[in-house]
């Protein structure tokens, strides 16, 4: 592989990225445009074989399933529960109700799988609460858009589930690894807000919440709802009774009888639920597909293994790869959601971090939490599109808010990375 004849093909890719192809559009044209130039492999019935391998996957029914999960939940009232729930115990805390915002996220997180929904979800019980009761709302803001981002990290994550399909790495481990980190996160979100608010006195209201310890007890009954989903759905992965899979289709039976539970289960919801999850699902799984065209094409182009010859004579460290890889990722985030920026790159990416010797299931989580970051840069950075949504600011208001955990991510990125068994000891102890 020449130089030339890489250079073209990236400039192809990003190219139709930046004139608003589709991204699996643009996958599969530079695909058969690098199988064309670079080989004498037949690019049709490759592109038939690798995307119909691509879809033919009992793995990839998680996606959908996870993705429908959500979306029912997303029209219950849990986020009233969690928040009449929370809300009693937190309000003696420095930033009181502003800990609403990253709990309740990371429990939703817990059984939704998507930032976007996590986001939302939260985000339209707690947002005119804050207000009405005089919270600042830079960091109302801040809390959410940061917070809400745990929904790709803490399991079941459906970013995990696209990584794991394409790395061809256990998807059962990835969620057990992330468990440690979303716990790390959730304490330096807390750490910072409780800080934040000892230095900013005056920009937290008195507390307005006055409960017994009894009456907490009551009011924590509300969370009952979430916590027995949140014990079908991971739980049976981690006792190892159900695969994902079936994990996600015992969610889908949870979340509906929640709807029923609570009255929100009309023909209306369940048919909006079930649209919204099948546009989300198709343009995920198409995406997949062809991001396995292109893993194919780079295989027999010999790309990577140019790559990677091309990283060895720079001298780099793994540390010095991974922060390359970290500021890819980072800019790539400023103009495509996660789920492209990992298939985009995992099939050039992935022999690299074997040459390294770099553990695919830490690298997984690597990636999760650089996704999380992208979610907070704009112009293309969902979260700040949900609160954009809910506040009535504009995005780059709503990204400045949140840059405080945003710099968060990345120290939690650092952290990981000095001390990786944040990330593989819980899955080494549990499942060998």
């Amino acid at each position: 592989m020449d130089p030339v004849s890489a250079t073209i093909l990236f400039a192809v890719l990003f190219g139709l990225l930046g004139s608003g192809v589709w991204v699996a559009f643009a996958l599969i044209a530079t695909s058969f445009l690098a199988l064309e130039m670079l080989t004498s492999a037949p690019s049709g019935p490759l592109a038939a074989t690798s995307i119909w391998t691509a879809t033919n996957s009992w793995a990839v029914t998680a996606l959908p399933l996870f993705i429908w999960m959500a979306e029912i939940l997303h029209r219950t009232r849990l986020a009233n529960d969690m928040f009449e729930g929370l809300a009693p115990w937190l309000v003696r805390l420095p930033g009181r109700l502003l800990h609403v915002n990253i709990l309740a996220c990371g429990i939703f997180a817990a059984v939704s799988g998507s930032s976007a929904a996590t986001a939302a979800t939260v985000a339209k019980i707690t947002v005119p609460e804050l207000k009405k009761r005089g919270y600042d709302e830079r960091m109302t803001i801040c809390t959410l858009a940061g917070s809400g981002t745990l929904g790709i990290l803490v399991p079941p994550s459906v970013v995990m589930i696209v990584y794991g399909f394409v790395t061809d790495t256990s998807i059962a481990r990835l969620f057990v690894a992330g468990i440690g980190p979303s716990l790390v996160m959730i304490s330096l979100f807390m750490a910072y807000t409780a800080g934040w608010a000892l230095l900013n006195p005056g920009k937290t209201p008195p507390a307005d919440i006055q409960r017994s310890f009894l009456e907490k007890l009551s009011g924590s009954r509300r969370l009952i709802p979430v916590g027995g989903l949140i014990v079908l759905v991971i739980g049976s992965i981690y006792a190892g009774i159900a695969t994902p899979t079936e994990a996600a289709a015992l969610g889908v039976v949870g979340a509906l009888a929640l709807s029923w539970v609570f009255r929100t289960l009309s023909l209306h919801n369940f048919g909006e639920a079930l649209m919204a999850a099948t546009r989300t699902s198709c343009f995920i799984v198409f995406i997949v597909a062809a991001a396995s065209y292109l893993s194919t094409a780079m295989s027999f182009s010999g790309i990577p293994q140019a790559l990677a010859v091309s990283i060895a004579d720079w001298h780099l460290t793994a540390y010095g790869f991974l922060a390359i890889v970290g500021v890819l990722y980072l800019f790539l985030g400023c103009f495509l959601d996660n789920y492209s920026m990992i298939l985009l790159t995992m099939g050039i990416i992935q022999p690299i971090l074997v040459a390294f010797g770099i553990d695919l299931i830490w690298f997984g989580v690597f990636v999760v939490i650089t996704a999380e970051a992208a979610q907070l840069t704009p112009p293309v950075g969902f979260n700040l599109f949900v609160l954009q949504n809910y506040t009535g600011r504009d995005i780059f208001f709503i990204a400045k808010a949140s840059l405080p955990f945003f710099l968060l991510l990345l120290v939690g990125l650092i952290l990981i990375t000095i001390f990786p068994d944040i990330v593989t000891f819980l899955p080494n102890r549990l499942m060998g």
